[in-house]
């Protein structure tokens, strides 16, 4: 199994953000249904965010009343939280991480510990030393487990890893977004043997064959440039090949994609890949944790797939700060 920080997790880890942040959460039976189907198919590694949902229900409030329910499964879990938001983007000061950290623990009431904290995206304005001193504080009070990366280019790791132990590095990755295998950051990575944790492995659900048509789009993927109504009818395209592919193989949309993401770090020169698919129902967890060896012939047609295929798109809207 791989790991995390020194922490055995399962080769796909779980998305904490669809339980808490969307117009309609799942009811809370619903949600711990789908925490417990991720431990029981070895879904350890869970990942959410401080501003996953509202101050008042995100993932710390859910997992609070979580563990709560079943404390036993507390030590089982291994918990990397975002957090050090701003109210007009990252924030990296000092006052800010340590609001932040002090938060995400008020709301566990310590029935968890915060293995990993990480920021959501690099404060351009703060040096990461400063940053990172104050997660450290949390560090050497047994409070927080290890510093995880968000959203960075591979510049920002190769400058990271000298002022801190870096545990884990998560960036998005999946056959609509495939950037950071050519882009140098699962490279930095490798090399400095950190995890890569992909999140999105589905494409925000695009690659489950869920969306058929442009009205079949939730309003959560209203603000995302790839979910545009003229970038739409493009970028459906890739997933309806996807699906050519999964039937011919035996699979789900989604299990191709997921199971693409943890092949890819078969490749000489990448670093171990947790991918981390969400869910709300605990029929998706069963369906996604359920891995297909894909053959070096599929993955080579895969690869002829993508290359023939332009997204259309940025990734996310232009507000959304991203490093450099």
């Amino acid at each position: 199994m791989p790991q995390i920080n020194g922490q055995e997790v399962g080769p796909t880890g779980f998305g904490l953000m669809g339980l808490t942040w969307r117009h309609t959460p799942p009811s809370q039976e619903q949600a711990f249904e789908t925490l417990r189907a991720s431990l029981k198919n070895g879904m350890n590694f869970w990942n959410g965010g401080e501003f996953y949902g509202t101050p008042e229900y995100n993932s710390l409030v859910l997992l609070e009343q979580f563990f709560e329910k079943y404390p036993e499964d507390a030590d089982k879990v291994v918990l990397s939280i975002k957090g050090a938001s701003g109210a007009h983007g990252p924030d990296g000061s000092p006052e800010n991480v340590r609001r932040s950290i002090d938060n995400c623990l008020k709301l566990l009431k310590g029935r968890k510990k915060l293995d990993i904290f990480e920021c959501a995206r690099r404060d351009p304005k703060v040096p990461l030393e400063v940053t990172f001193a104050v997660i450290q504080e949390y560090i050497d009070k047994g409070l927080v487990g290890g510093i995880s990366l968000s959203e960075v280019k591979a510049s920002t790791i190769h400058e990271a890893v000298k002022l801190a132990k870096i545990v884990a590095v998560e960036v998005e990755l999946s056959l609509f977004s495939p950037d950071v295998l050519t882009n140098g950051v699962a490279a930095a990575c490798a090399e400095h043997n950190i995890p890569l944790v992909g999140y999105s492995p589905v494409g925000r659900g695009m690659l489950t064959g869920r969306f058929k048509t442009f009205e079949d789009l939730p309003a959560e993927l209203s603000h995302f440039p790839r979910f545009t109504r003229e970038n739409f009818e493009n970028n459906v395209q890739l997933a309806r090949q996807i699906d050519v592919l999964a039937e011919k193989k035996g699979c789900t949309p989604a299990q191709l994609a997921i199971s693409w993401t943890r092949n890819v770090a078969k490749r000489p020169g990448m670093p171990v890949i947790i991918p981390i698919p969400g869910a709300t129902t605990a029929a998706r967890v069963d369906e996604n944790a359920r891995y297909v060896d894909i053959t070096d012939a599929e993955m080579a047609e895969i690869e002829a797939t993508l290359a023939k295929f332009e997204v259309k798109g940025p990734r996310y809207p232009a507000y959304i700060p991203m490093d450099g």
